[in-house]
């Protein structure tokens, strides 16, 4: 009885072992037939429609790059305060305008991928502290491309303006500049998504200039309809800035979301053969503009706007502490932004060198708080396809 019952239980592990090896060849087998559908379908729509006396694509298709950027980001922010409500010495209204500038940031990092589909990633060695990761994906006659950045500071340098009190009763304007130290930083993530369909992608290749996956042999130009993605989120909302957030119109978390749309043009200029001079400019309508503001008290705010005087070291900073007051979101008005570009190739069969430019212009306006940032990013990179 006991041999019997070894032997079907011997005969279940068997069958369940070949059924288990059989189940796991037909996933491979699915899922190697996904990847060719896919790598198939890569390589039929980067030559879909091409003329090839002035495009060629490359027969090696995966590409490994050695990535070096040169980056900068400025944000300006402003706002309207009534700070008479707040500080004796002050008459009516009361301008503050931080402005962070970054130090240029070099970062090095690594792109791969196959054709003009992949992933890079890059980490500042110098200036701000950040890092950028990016996706990529262009065919012949559309593209993708994906970046995120963030970079923090606590050190922005501040405009001021506004009507102050002398001792003797007269007003004075004053109108300074300085460098502001915070014992918390300013962080600032970003997010920018923006594609493209090219109306002359018969003749011109966007990917020739930015990914190489594509080389353009005559010069030639393209009408380019387009659209862009922003999320944006400035975050310097802490205990130790009560003060600076108090300035702010109590404004501590600002987060913004736009979509734009855009017609552009882009020209490929082959002055000899391996090189390639490219420009592209797309100025862009935004018809969404949302924010989402965020609001704090604090025990400093709350001594300001005390009916007794009180001197402005009475408090320390290590003393204040802040606490969510209120959030509200706005739609602003339909704004008008820009993508810029610029790049230089010299390519052989094997290897390629492009340096390339990038600039891009976001604003946003909350009731007496407006801001924008301006975002330009220069990249040399060493490609090799094999």
């Amino acid at each position: 009885m006991k041999q019997k019952l070894f032997f079907v239980l011997f005969a279940l592990w068997c069958a369940a072992a070949v059924s288990a090896q059989t189940s796991a060849r037909d996933h491979h087998r699915g899922l190697m037939r996904m990847v060719y559908a896919v790598k198939n379908y890569i390589d039929s729509s980067a030559v879909r429609g091409i003329d090839p006396s002035y495009i060629r694509v490359p027969e090696r298709p995966w590409h490994v790059v050695a990535r070096s950027n040169v980056s900068q980001s400025i944000l300006r922010m402003n706002s309207t305060v009534d700070a008479e409500a707040f500080f004796s010495n002050v008459k009516g209204n009361f301008l503050w305008e931080p402005r962070i500038t970054t130090e240029p940031s070099f970062s090095v990092g690594v792109w791969g991928g196959y054709r003009g589909y992949g992933i890079g990633y890059q980490s500042n060695v110098a200036g701000d502290k950040g890092s950028t990761l990016s996706l990529g994906a262009t065919g012949g006659n559309y593209g993708l491309n994906v970046r995120f950045h963030r970079f923090q500071t606590d050190n922005p340098k501040v405009h001021y303006e506004g009507d102050f009190i002398q001792d003797d009763g007269q007003i004075v304007h004053e109108c300074e500049t300085f460098q502001r130290e915070l014992l918390s930083p300013i962080r600032v993530h970003t997010l920018i998504a923006d594609g493209y369909y090219l109306l002359n992608g018969r003749h011109f290749s966007y990917s020739a200039a930015y990914d190489q996956s594509a080389i353009q042999l005559r010069s030639a130009g393209s009408l380019m309809v387009g659209a862009m993605y922003y999320y944006s989120h400035v975050n310097y909302a802490d205990d130790q800035n009560a003060d600076f957030i108090l300035l702010m119109n109590n404004i501590g978390h600002v987060r913004q979301w736009q979509v734009g749309v855009g017609l552009g043009y882009a020209y490929n200029w082959v002055p000899a053969r391996g090189w390639l001079v490219s420009a592209a400019f797309m100025p862009l309508v935004t018809f969404i503009n949302r924010l989402k503001v965020t609001a704090y008290d604090s025990n400093y705010r709350q001594l300001a706007i005390d009916d007794i005087d009180h001197d402005d070291d009475e408090l320390p900073e290590s003393d204040y502490r802040i606490s969510e007051m209120a959030e509200y979101r706005r739609n602003s008005n339909l704004t008008l932004n820009s993508d810029t570009r610029l790049s230089v190739t010299y390519q052989r069969e094997r290897w390629y060198l492009n340096a390339y430019g990038c600039y891009n212009h976001f604003r946003y306006s909350a009731d007496n708080s407006h801001g924008q940032l301006h975002d330009w990013l220069a990249c040399l990179q060493l490609g090799i396809r094999f």
